[in-house]
């Protein structure tokens, strides 16, 4: 009797697994069974929200269609969302009431802002998930034309939180004119971009500053009014939307199943990016911690986690030893500033200028371009 292929479970379209289904596309294994369980059909790309936002990119340009790049790897499609995970009966529970059930399982399923701050969950938008938030952007973008809207702040004062804020404020501009809202930048930090070196902290200060965004800096936000942020002190900054890209945080779901988690509650992964308490276990992104490597939440880091995380999968299902995955100390950050600009940071290194823009749209196109299969194939999707 032929040996059954090894079922393998992918959980999230995030930025590793689309390289996995790539390199399965490209490198086919008899002895393995692809299935992808992502809630949406398509998955956006980080790399390229802010242009969406700004409207140099269509939201289609910025997603990776799964549906094709599945079909492409001779996986299925389960378009349906993971509430729970059985690790003893190996299946995994769906918000349809479905079960899956796998011999390995990946994760790549992101994060989202926190929204532990007494009333951010109820009066603020999360930038992720990212299909609701641009859905939400064109009701922005309908209230502030009808002259609803004259404040619009954001919480969270990283490369995310920066980028959409002056995504943003560069297409209500383009739309509106004069009449634009304005905007408000609030972050518990003493800088802007606090993780990146002075010369990129100046530069981006002095631009923020030059199209009139206020600045609250040292400002914690310590609860969500309606139309209000109570920052430390007690004070309130009045704002008609308020966008939350604060940090990241992971679903309840990957602690409650019995996984090994950091303090955070991101599955820890070791240097094969596998479970630390359970072998048949891999993850990658933001949803995961790479203990003996931690590294900021970011989709760099998530990209350079496919090609090894490919490997390994394909290397467990043959009981080969697996390869261990080193990721880079220093990633480069390409920020763009709403319009075709962007400051380029590399450790102690800075440039900027509309050329950095240039580089990072075709950096971005071309990886991009990998995810299209060269013909759609035939398509298994329950």
């Amino acid at each position: 009797m032929a040996k059954r292929a090894a079922r393998i479970l992918l959980v999230g379209g995030g930025h590793s697994h689309v390289e996995v289904l790539r390199r399965f596309a490209l490198e086919p294994d008899a002895g393995t069974a692809l299935t992808l369980v992502s809630p949406d059909a398509t998955t956006p790309y980080s790399g390229m929200l802010p242009g969406t936002v700004a409207g140099l990119y269509t939201p289609a340009q910025a997603s990776i269609d799964l549906v094709p790049l599945t079909a492409w790897a001779g996986a299925r499609f389960i378009r349906d969302e993971v509430v729970s995970l059985d690790l003893y009966s190996k299946t995994v529970s769906l918000a349809t009431g479905n079960l899956e059930a796998f011999d390995f399982i990946s994760i790549d399923i992101g994060s989202t802002p926190p929204v532990t701050v007494p009333g951010a969950h109820q009066y603020t938008l999360g930038v992720k998930p990212v299909p609701a938030f641009l859905a939400a952007w064109d009701e922005i973008r309908a209230d502030a034309a009808s002259g609803k809207l004259s404040t619009i702040a954001v919480v969270g004062g990283g490369a995310g939180g920066v980028e959409v804020l002056l995504a943003m404020q560069y297409r209500l501009h383009l739309e509106l004119g004069d009449a634009a809202p304005r905007f408000a930048l609030i972050t518990d930090q003493s800088h802007v971009l606090a993780q990146h070196a002075a010369g990129v902290r100046a530069r981006m200060g002095r631009i923020l500053v030059a199209r009139g965004v206020v600045l609250h800096l040292d400002s914690a936000a310590i609860a969500v009014e309606r139309n209000t942020v109570i920052v430390k002190h007690g004070r309130r900054i009045a704002a008609d939307r308020i966008i939350w890209a604060t940090g990241a945080a992971p679903a309840g779901w990957l602690a409650a199943s019995g996984l090994g988690c950091d303090a955070a509650g991101f599955i820890a992964i070791d240097a094969d990016l596998k479970s630390v308490t359970h072998p048949f276990v891999f993850a990658a992104g933001d949803c995961a911690s790479q203990i003996d490597a931690p590294r900021p939440k970011s989709g760099v880091f998530a990209v350079r986690q496919g090609p090894p995380l490919a490997a390994n999968l394909r290397r467990v299902v043959h009981d080969v030893p697996l390869h261990q995955h080193r990721p880079q100390r220093h990633a480069l950050a390409l920020i763009s500033t709403g319009n075709r600009h962007a400051i380029a940071s590399w450790t102690s290194l800075v440039v900027e200028g509309d050329w950095v823009w240039r580089w990072k749209d075709w950096v971005d196109r071309v990886f991009m371009a990998k995810y299209v299969p060269p013909k759609v194939a035939p398509t298994t999707s329950v």
